[in-house]
């Protein structure tokens, strides 16, 4: 299954004047997804450096998507940053037991500067944590920090008062 996703900032007047589109794909268990920030001048992007596993990559420029298992309360989330940092975390129940999910010792994407815009890749064997033929609840986003150190929050929906991801409300795509 293959879907495309378009962002939209929680409050759109203080976000950015970008665009934040990609397209996220599962063959049996191999998910790709990928991200296109257009207009990204006005955003701080880190320099590249040697992929680590990171904390709290939320707190700057940071594609985000979440994976929920169809009828459980269990899901995976995904930290990719532009620098080449990650992190995966597995929750047990909506934002409870917090715990990196460790069957990731690596995640290796793709990052390309453009003049105007950034790409990323991501392509993951999903078989340490899902099994093929559990279906999938998706929630994608992004924290975009501007370069007067300000935060922007994007995502598919935003269902509630305050900006937040892990809502399954916001998981809209099937795969």
């Amino acid at each position: 299954m293959k879907a495309s996703f378009s962002l939209i900032p929680f409050t759109i007047d203080t976000a950015p004047a970008i665009k934040i589109t990609g397209e996220i794909e599962r063959q049996q268990n191999q998910l790709t997804i990928e991200y296109k920030l257009q207009g990204q001048t006005k955003i701080i992007i880190p320099q590249i450096n040697t992929p680590t596993r990171k904390f709290g990559l939320w707190e700057h420029t940071c594609c985000e998507f979440f994976l929920s298992l169809q009828d459980s309360t269990q899901y995976w989330e995904f930290n990719l940053c532009f620098a080449g940092d990650w992190n995966v975390y597995h929750f047990l129940n909506y934002r409870q037991n917090l715990v990196e999910a460790t069957a990731f010792n690596s995640l290796p994407f793709q990052v390309l500067h453009n003049n105007d815009s950034l790409q990323l890749k991501l392509e993951v064997n999903l078989n340490q944590i899902i099994a093929p033929e559990q279906k999938l609840e998706v929630g994608v986003a992004a924290v975009v920090e501007d370069r007067a150190k300000q935060l922007s929050y994007w995502a598919l929906a935003h269902s509630a008062p305050e900006a937040d991801f892990h809502l399954r409300d916001n998981y809209l795509l099937k795969l």
